[in-house]
Order: structure tokens, then C-alpha cells, then sequence
């Protein structure tokens, strides 16, 4: 196969054609073009991926326990995926500290640039804050109360409630397996052949989706850079230390954090799982939603990483829930650097304090919209920064999404890699596109 009908070098021929429309866009005053023309493209990528989200969800998950059989094998897949999810976690917030720690990105910000930037966002930061007021009133343990629905028709009505959805394949699968085979058979067969049909129809929607990320990148351009391309430039050397411990923080934490879990749980190497994971992270990138990219994770992980379904069903979906290596690390980072930009030393017991609660606002506001910059009002309440700083990281907040997105699904994939092997179910993988 030609190396341009790959689907991997189609989707980043799309971001760099997004990238230069978009830089084109902004330069010759198209922005209103871009914005009225070709943003639906991206639009209706998006769209059509949240579409099958939940119905994959359903039908894989349902058709993976029915597989087990053994409601035994069911809890002890669950208690290693949390556990994983948990420590990757952790070790994700505190590779992000000591990166934020040893640039010190905040006292490099000039006192002019963060009155500038605190006086331009102060509108949006007060709206932030008020959604996370709104998502601590609703108590601790609400989280916990929300994964068990009222309704199940409104529970599948929205992609933030993924985890009620998980909740009623699970209770579904397992009343399959405790009634008589010969009844539970049709709907098990049912199920079967609608998961085959959302995962055709996955393979048909990947046709548009060069076009799909050619049209989103050009957007966030038009959407960060306005009608002058200087003020974006500008934006990102103000911040470019903050930016730049960030991603540090984010390759170091995929590079060393998946290389020891596979080397403890797994055979594979992190060559391979690049290979056969990075069209979902691609497009984790463009789409900057992990619950979009889902149906793409999954079929990618089945297919090209050898994960089997009964695993893959039930592991990535809690993880695009759940699972925020990426998003929990630029938090650290950031609530770092805006405690460090408005003069702040934060001790040790603070930022271990960071640790914790970022872990804990990963799982807990996961269903909530805009849940990273919401999960980071959290953090920084906890270790008493100004929430007002949120607005010097805002500017930037669209491109580093982007990147902790591919992040996050890259670790949902990991994790499923890891407990697929521990639990004998990975296959031979197809590390090509």
C-alpha cells in the first residue's frame, strides 16, 4: 500500500493542510469563510464519531461479559484497571511537578504580560468558577450516585454520561449470563452483530476524517490567532515556558511510565504500540475529546494492539471517563506556575496536596463539561492559589488540550494492553496502519 493511502499520513497531511489554511485564513482576513464554510466539516466529524459512541459502548461491553462468563474474572479485570488507571495517574501529576518545578515557568512571566492577560480573560475565568462551585456543591460522593441512572433512555442521551452506560452493559451482561443459555442466546447474538455493524460504520466515518481534522485544526488557528496572527505569536512566547514544562511533562510521562507498565505486564514495546495506536491519537489531537475518539480507540486497540474485545469493551471506556494522565499533569503544571507568576512558594505538604486532589478531581468531575479547566479551580482552591490566574493559562489552554488529550486516550490504550496480557487476552498484534 502506498504510503499516502494510510490513514495515519492522511490525517496528518489534513492537520498540516489545517494548520497553513489556517495561518492563511488569519493573514488575508477569511477568518468569517473559515469559520462559516468549513468548520461544519469538523463539526459533523465530530458529530458523527459521538454518534456511535454510546451504542459501541453498549454492544461491545455487553457482548465482553457475556464472554467471561465468570462474574469472578468481571471483578478482578475491574479492580486491576482501577488500580492502574489510579497509579498512572498519580505518577502523571508528579512527573508534572517536577517539570514545573526544576523550568520555574511562572517567574519568568513578565509583571506587564500577566496584567495583560488577567485584565483579557477575567470574564471567562469567573464563569469557570462558578461551573466548579456548581460541581463541588453537589457533594463528594455524587460522583458515586451518578454512575447508577434513574432513566435509561436519558442516560444514553448525552457522551458525559458514559459511565452510567457502562453501568447498565455490565448489570445487562451479567443478568446473560445468569439466565438459561438457550434464552439468553438471541439477545446475545443480537448484541453481537450490532457491535459488528457500529464498527463497519466506524470504518466508513474514518473516510472523512483527513477532512474532518483539516477542518477543526484550521478553527482552533482562527479561533486562537483572530484577525491578527501576531497577537497568537505573542500569546505563545509569553507562555512558552508554561507550555513547554507541560509538554515535557506529557512526553516524559508517555515515554517512561508506559515503557515500565508494559515491561511489567507486558511484552510489547512502546515502538509497536505507537504504531498501532496513533491514528486514535491523531485524532485525540484534532478532536480534543476522548469520548469522540472512542469508537476509533477501540477498534485500533482490538484490531491493530490484539486486545481482546472482552477487555477493550470494558477497559476504554472507564478510561475516557475516568482516566486523565494527561489532563491531571497539566494541571499540576499549571496551578505551579500561576502560584509561581503571582508570587507564591508552594511547600512541599502543598503540592503533595496537588497530588491528591488532582487524583481525585480526575475520577470525580469527569462527566462535567469543560472538566479540565473545572478540575483545576479544584486544585488550585485546595492549595489556596487565586482562581483568578486561571486567565494567564486560558490563551494557550485550546493547543495544550489538544496534546493532553492524545494523552489520555494513549493511556486508556496502554492500560488495556496491560490488563489484556496480565489476563491472557492479547493477541498478536498488527502494528501497521
Amino acid at each position: 500500500m502506498a504510503w499516502y493511502k494510510k490513514l495515519h499520513w492522511q490525517i496528518i497531511i489534513g492537520l498540516i493542510l489545517g494548520l497553513i489554511w489556517g495561518l492563511i485564513s488569519s493573514q488575508a482576513g477569511l477568518n468569517d469563510f473559515t469559520s462559516e464554510f468549513i468548520r461544519p466539516a469538523g463539526t459533523i466529524f465530530i458529530n458523527a464519531l459521538q454518534l456511535i459512541a454510546i451504542p459501541l459502548v453498549l454492544a461491545s461491553l455487553v457482548v465482553g461479559v457475556t464472554k467471561l462468563n465468570d462474574i469472578t474474572k468481571l471483578s478482578r479485570m475491574g479492580g486491576k484497571t482501577i488500580g492502574i488507571y489510579i497509579t498512572t495517574t498519580i505518577l502523571a501529576i508528579t512527573i508534572g511537578l517536577i517539570w514545573v518545578n526544576l523550568l520555574q515557568p511562572g517567574k519568568a512571566l513578565p509583571e506587564e504580560t500577566r496584567i495583560e492577560l488577567l485584565q483579557s480573560y477575567e470574564e471567562n475565568v469567573e464563569d469557570r468558577r462558578q461551573t466548579a462551585e456548581e460541581a463541588l456543591d453537589r457533594g463528594r460522593l455524587q460522583p458515586l450516585v451518578d454512575i447508577v441512572p434513574q432513566n435509561v433512555i436519558q442516560s444514553m442521551s448525552s457522551n458525559s454520561n458514559m459511565l452510567q452506560v457502562v453501568f447498565i452493559a455490565i448489570v445487562i451482561g451479567i443478568g446473560l449470563i445468569q439466565i438459561e443459555k438457550r434464552k439468553s442466546q438471541q439477545l446475545i447474538d443480537f448484541f453481537d452483530a450490532f457491535n459488528d455493524l457500529i464498527i463497519k460504520i466506524v470504518d466508513y466515518i474514518m473516510l472523512i476524517a483527513p477532512y474532518g481534522v483539516f477542518a477543526l485544526l484550521a478553527s482552533v488557528i482562527v479561533d486562537l490567532a483572530g484577525d491578527d496572527l501576531r497577537r497568537a505569536f505573542d500569546l505563545l512566547m509569553a507562555l512558552g515556558w508554561y507550555s513547554v514544562a507541560v509538554l515535557l511533562g506529557l512526553f516524559t510521562h508517555m515515554m517512561l511510565v508506559y515503557a515500565v507498565l508494559f515491561k511489567i505486564f507486558s511484552n510489547m514495546s512502546l515502538k509497536n504500540f505507537f504504531r498501532g495506536i496513533r491514528p486514535a491519537m491523531l485524532l485525540g489531537f484534532s478532536t480534543s475529546s476522548s469520548a469522540a475518539t472512542l469508537p476509533v480507540t477501540m477498534e485500533r486497540v482490538e484490531k491493530n494492539l490484539g486486545v481482546e474485545e472482552e477487555v477493550a469493551s470494558f477497559v476504554l471506556p472507564v478510561g475516557a471517563t475516568i482516566n486523565m494522565d494527561g489532563t491531571s499533569l497539566y494541571q499540576a503544571v499549571a496551578a505551579v506556575f500561576i502560584a509561581q507568576a503571582v508570587g507564591m512558594d508552594l511547600s512541599l505538604a502543598e503540592q503533595l496536596t496537588i497530588v491528591v486532589t488532582a487524583t481525585l478531581a480526575s475520577i470525580g468531575t469527569a462527566g462535567v463539561p469543560g472538566a479540565g479547566i473545572v478540575m483545576l479551580v479544584i486544585v488550585l482552591n485546595s492549595v489556596n492559589v487565586p482562581v483568578e490566574g486561571i486567565a494567564l493559562i486560558l490563551g494557550v489552554d485550546r493547543i495544550l488540550d489538544m496534546c493532553r488529550t492524545a494523552v489520555n486516550i494513549t493511556g486508556d490504550a496502554a492500560v488495556s494492553v496491560a490488563v489484556a496480557s496480565s489476563e491472557g487476552k492479547l493477541g498478536t498484534g498488527r502494528f501497521d496502519d
